[in-house]
């Protein structure tokens, strides 16, 4: 399958694999439940690195949009947090996961939800990473990789990875376990990626990402405690 270079190693955001592969199960961080999300925008969508960010109002509507912003605002602890329909709504709900992540050990606000040390709160990161993507918000993506982004890459480079792409959308699949060793937690979440290109050309990628966060460690960052990319192994097959 030919693949457009600039488009293939953004889209499929492939960080290399840390040289240890997480060791021994964590009984805690289990979960058996088959996740499926997609993420799509509309057929007019524009390529993803030409346009505008999407608001979350044009995403899902202006009562949907407003009812997350309410919930963004009701857990945020920021001065300034970006509760505002404007924004995407992968930046709104980058702001709760981050702002019930920072509660975590208090009683659970409302709107707080996966429990955020969860495999499916991994898994939401990688929803979250797409729709991003399909918002044109780069940023919050990028933070979906973590303080520092997707390694070996910079900020502009990530970007202008998707030039050519028009759309994506995810499908996450069924949720092992997750591993810990070293201070970390290590969840793998399989999925199927779909996008098309400004030409029509439609594409498919199989594997999966691994999502990290430290695991209690004394001096460790709420950024380093929160879930972020930490690697993905994706691998172009025929579009069923």
């Amino acid at each position: 399958m030919t693949l457009r270079i600039s488009t293939a190693s953004a889209l499929l955001s492939v960080g290399l694999l840390t040289a240890c592969n997480p060791p021994a199960s964590d009984k805690a961080e289990t979960s058996t439940t088959t996740v499926t999300t997609v993420v799509t925008p509309s057929a007019s969508t524009p390529a993803l690195a030409t346009s505008e960010p999407i608001s979350c109002a044009t995403e899902i509507g202006a009562a949907a949009a407003e009812k997350l912003v309410n919930v963004c605002r009701n857990v945020s602890p920021a001065t300034h947090p970006p509760c505002n329909a404007a924004n995407s709504c992968a930046m709104i709900e980058d702001e709760i996961a981050r702002s019930c992540a920072l509660f975590d050990d208090n009683e659970p606000m409302a709107g707080c939800g996966p429990a955020p040390k969860s495999s499916q709160a991994a898994a939401a990161v990688v929803t979250r990473y797409y729709s991003a993507l399909n918002a044109s918000d780069f940023d919050t993506a990028w933070r979906q990789w973590g303080e520092d982004g997707q390694p070996n890459q910079t900020r502009d480079t990530f970007q202008a990875g998707f030039a050519h792409t028009q759309s994506t959308r995810v499908t996450i699949g069924k949720l092992e376990p997750a591993e810990g060793g070293a201070g970390s937690i290590y969840q793998t979440v399989p999925v199927t990626v779909d996008a098309m290109l400004d030409n029509g050309q439609r594409q498919r990628f199989t594997g999966d990402y691994v999502v990290r966060r430290v695991n209690g460690v004394d001096g460790a960052s709420a950024e380093q405690l929160r879930w972020h990319i930490d690697s993905a192994r994706l691998k172009a097959v025929t579009p069923g």
